[in-house]
């Protein structure tokens, strides 16, 4: 449910060569909270997660951006976002909202079973 134009706004607020969403990643497993005498005193199957961000794929870059990528073989999550990191130009558009990826199968019928049932999220049209 990434707003776009609030991404696009946001970077081009702040002046840096690029923009990625960070989300908060979902939670793969059940989560347990367990006492001293080995009794679990809460269980949430798969919660989402509340700290940490990861890169949520959706980016704003400037065209400078091209010159720090070496060849066809440079992994652009490796040596391009590590060294824009480090010289201060990459920023972080923050989304709270739905994000899900879609790297497995699992995720595939995830995804397709909320577009199924009427109730994606990402669903903005009528």
């Amino acid at each position: 449910t990434i707003d776009l134009d609030k991404l696009v706004e946001f970077h081009k607020s702040h002046g840096k060569l690029c923009t990625l969403t960070a989300v908060h990643p979902p939670a793969r497993f059940g989560h347990i909270e367990i006492a001293d005498d080995s009794a679990i005193t809460e269980f949430t199957e798969k919660p989402q997660a509340a700290e940490g961000w990861i890169n949520g794929a959706f980016f704003v870059m400037e065209p400078e951006v091209a010159n720090y990528i070496d060849n066809d073989d440079t992994l652009f999550e490796r040596e391009p976002l590590e060294r824009l990191a480090a010289e201060g130009q990459l920023m972080a558009y923050k989304h709270d909202d739905f994000w899900a990826c879609m790297d497995t199968v699992r995720d595939k019928v995830m995804l397709e079973k909320l577009w199924a049932s009427g109730n994606a999220p990402w669903k903005v049209w009528s």
